[in-house]
């Protein structure tokens, strides 16, 4: 069976995205708002580890208007380009009734989000990462989350989209890893006690 991990940037108050959709604050660990290489490197290790990467409509749109050309930037670091790379290789599956075309290595899931992540969890193979707040819900109050990799970023922006969805029981958890990286942001891992 896979194991399922659901890991993002969140602000200390909880939430993936400020109201609006704005991850502004995500972009960077300091002054100059870029992320820290250090953390750039352990998302990029993440990636790299997971066979297969389960995306949301808005995660994917945001993924892909970047990823699939910026190895081609021209003021792309060598990190940079590692990533689009392996991004644009990597196999995927998106999540969506309203996008009706993929690219990139990808396939495009529009029936029940739920069952077909249980069907692609009892399957032979590596871990699986799942990103977006409302696929990653679904998966979270089904059970189906194995790993939760938090890296929280010490800003509060008040309101817009948690990273924890409403459940009907409560799941207990083991921290197994915690980390800091540069500008105060901290990471922790915790996987699901069964």
């Amino acid at each position: 069976m896979r194991k399922l991990i659901f890991g993002m940037n969140v602000t200390l108050d909880g939430y993936i995205a400020a109201v609006g959709d704005d991850i502004g604050w995500s972009g960077g660990d300091g002054p100059d708002s870029s992320p820290s290489a250090e953390l750039f490197r352990w998302w990029y290790d993440q990636m790299r580890a997971s066979e297969l990467s389960l995306y949301g409509r808005k995660l994917w749109e945001t993924m892909s208007v970047h990823w699939p050309t910026a190895d081609r930037l021209p003021d792309a670091t060598q990190a940079e380009i590692e990533f689009a790379r392996l991004w644009r290789d990597m196999a995927k599956v998106v999540f969506s009734s309203t996008i009706d075309k993929v690219d990139w290595n990808t396939r495009l899931v529009t029936g029940d989000a739920v069952a077909e992540i249980a069907r692609l969890k009892a399957e032979d193979g590596g871990p699986m990462d799942i990103g977006g707040a409302t696929l990653a819900g679904a998966a979270m109050r089904a059970g189906l989350i194995d790993e939760y990799a938090i890296v929280t970023h010490p800003v509060l922006v008040g309101g817009g989209t948690p990273f924890f969805t409403a459940l009907d029981s409560w799941v207990n958890l083991r921290l197994v890893e915690t980390r800091t990286f540069p500008g105060g942001l901290v990471l922790a891992r915790y996987e699901t006690r069964r």
